[in-house]
């Protein structure tokens, strides 16, 4: 009878195998790869260029003030959808919370958005990422994906699509 190579484990084996030299390798704790930032982590602060190609540095608001950060496009439809509600919110937190619009500038020629904010007059100051800085930073895979930052630069939400139940995270970033 011939005895099992234990490196022709099979993929359960192998994948745990992988693991424990990942984290021997790395020293117990640091991650290999980019993960997404989700709640309770610190927010990526990033600089992202506004329409006029001017670098905007994140970090006059992240860790400072709540931030509303939405990633959109001109053509998405999700974000049309979230619209009323951003602009709601806008409105009663005022003051309260800086709101920012992150163009993620796929199919977004930037002469396209500045007619487009013309037209529009979005409810957030636009940024527009067409270096992909923040979309890599955020790990934004899709469009009217919003994240909630605390005045401590801590995420308090993530949430995606045309209908998104943020109030309760500007409540509490608010202290409302």
């Amino acid at each position: 009878m011939r005895r099992p190579n234990p490196w022709r484990a099979d993929g359960m084996r192998r994948a745990l195998l992988s693991g424990l030299l990942a984290v021997a390798l790395t020293g117990g704790g640091a991650r290999l790869e980019a993960q997404t930032p989700g709640v309770g982590d610190l927010a990526p602060v990033v600089a992202v260029h506004d329409l006029e190609g001017q670098p905007v540095d994140l970090g006059q608001w992240i860790g400072k003030t709540p931030v509303f950060l939405q990633f959109w496009a001109t053509w998405c439809t999700s974000c049309t959808a979230l619209e009323p509600a951003v602009r709601a919110a806008a409105k009663q937190y005022a003051g309260d919370v800086t709101f920012l619009g992150v163009n993620v500038t796929v199919g977004d020629p930037r002469d396209s958005v500045r007619a487009w904010v013309a037209r529009r007059d979005p409810p957030w100051r636009v940024l527009y990422d067409d270096q992909g800085v923040s979309q890599r930073a955020y790990d934004v895979a899709e469009t009217s994906y919003v994240v909630i930052i605390d005045r401590n630069g801590r995420i308090a939400y993530t949430g995606l699509g045309g209908r998104q139940n943020f109030a309760p995270a500007l409540r509490r970033v608010t202290n409302q």
